[in-house]
């Protein structure tokens, strides 16, 4: 044996023997039914939600409810809180007519027509997208939001007067900066998935511009502005808990394995973390100023400027901070509640 694998040639059948016939080849059989042999194949499972996330949502939506409760209670039935909402009221006073030219045509754009124009953005994006049941959801968040303001703010709520003189009809919470939000926020949740955080800049923008330019008219007092925004974010959080199958986020064609399950990754969203620690490290920053000058104030301590200023640029930080709370927590409860529950493929049957 030495190792050699070369062929050796075919043995010849000796002269005058009979041709021996070649041994006839296996072939496998075929499939009944003449097809290819079936290969197997795995069926991608229907998308479901996350029960923890939509839990959730409901806990900031139950929260927002009872920030605003807070909010009512401490600045319309306390003298402290009436004082330092009053204060920053007449506050405005001071420049409003130069910051009035910008803040006239931020309020000029809510209206009637802006509603019904927002609503049906939003509806449209989410029919594009074949999300229906979403498009009576973000309709039902602005309309909820907008009801329950009004009803609140002239049928359930009142302002005691305990200042001297006559404080006015009760004002909390702001309708034009209602509107702002739950518009804002409608739109931000039918885009989809990578788009929301730059739809949540651009709402939060508009809005706290909407709220500050209510203070700058002397239109709402800061409390005012602060609970309609807590109002937006319970509706807001309340419709991502109820987020069904339907309306769930799909991984687009580029982020899908060759059988169509999303990669493991599919759903990362890198940005909407980034902008949503940047929106609550800015909420702390300024929300800490503004309780810091607050605190000051009730307890008559000396400010550098006059205290009626000193509690109008409160108010005007106050209401910043909770917008960027209120975008920052809703585009976090929405990525969350619209991402599908990972799932394992199983062989299809």
């Amino acid at each position: 044996m030495n190792g050699d694998t070369r062929e050796l040639p075919a043995a010849e059948p000796p002269a005058g023997a009979a041709p021996v016939a070649p041994a006839p080849a296996r072939v496998r059989p075929a499939p009944a039914g003449g097809g290819r042999t079936p290969v197997a194949s795995v069926t991608a499972p229907a998308p479901r939600g996350r029960p923890g996330t939509q839990a959730a949502a409901v806990a900031v939506g139950l929260l927002a409810a009872v920030a605003f409760w807070l909010t009512y209670r401490v600045f319309v039935t306390t003298v402290p809180g009436q004082r330092l909402d009053e204060l920053a009221f007449f506050g405005a006073a001071y420049g409003q007519g130069r910051l009035w030219q910008v803040a006239e045509p931020v309020l000029d754009v809510v209206s009637v027509a802006f509603v019904v124009g927002g609503i049906g953005a939003a509806m449209v994006v989410a029919l594009v997208r074949r999300r229906w049941v979403l498009a009576l959801q973000v309709a039902v968040l602005v309309g909820g939001a907008n009801l329950t303001t009004q009803v609140l703010k002239h049928q359930l709520l009142t302002r005691p007067d305990l200042l001297p003189g006559w404080n006015g009809e009760n004002t909390l919470p702001s309708g034009h900066t209602t509107v702002a939000a739950s518009v804002s926020v409608a739109i931000l949740l039918a885009t989809p998935r990578a788009w929301r955080p730059v739809v949540t800049v651009l709402g939060a923008a508009y809005t706290g511009a909407t709220g500050v330019s209510t203070l700058v008219g002397q239109w709402h007092r800061p409390s005012d502005v602060v609970a309609a925004l807590f109002v937006v974010l319970a509706w807001g959080a309340l419709v991502c808990a109820v987020t069904p199958a339907g309306s769930l986020d799909v991984a687009p064609r580029r982020r899908r394995l060759p059988a169509g399950l999303p990669r493991p990754n599919a759903f990362a969203s890198p940005g909407s973390s980034v902008l949503v620690g940047l929106l609550l490290l800015g909420a702390a920053i300024t929300g800490g100023i503004a309780l810091a000058a607050g605190v000051r104030l009730v307890g008559a301590g000396t400010v550098p400027i006059a205290e009626d200023v000193t509690a109008y640029a409160a108010g005007v930080l106050g209401v910043l901070a909770a917008t960027a709370a209120t975008f920052a927590l809703l585009l976090l409860v929405r990525q969350a509640t619209a991402r599908p529950a990972d799932v394992a493929a199983g062989p299809a049957r």
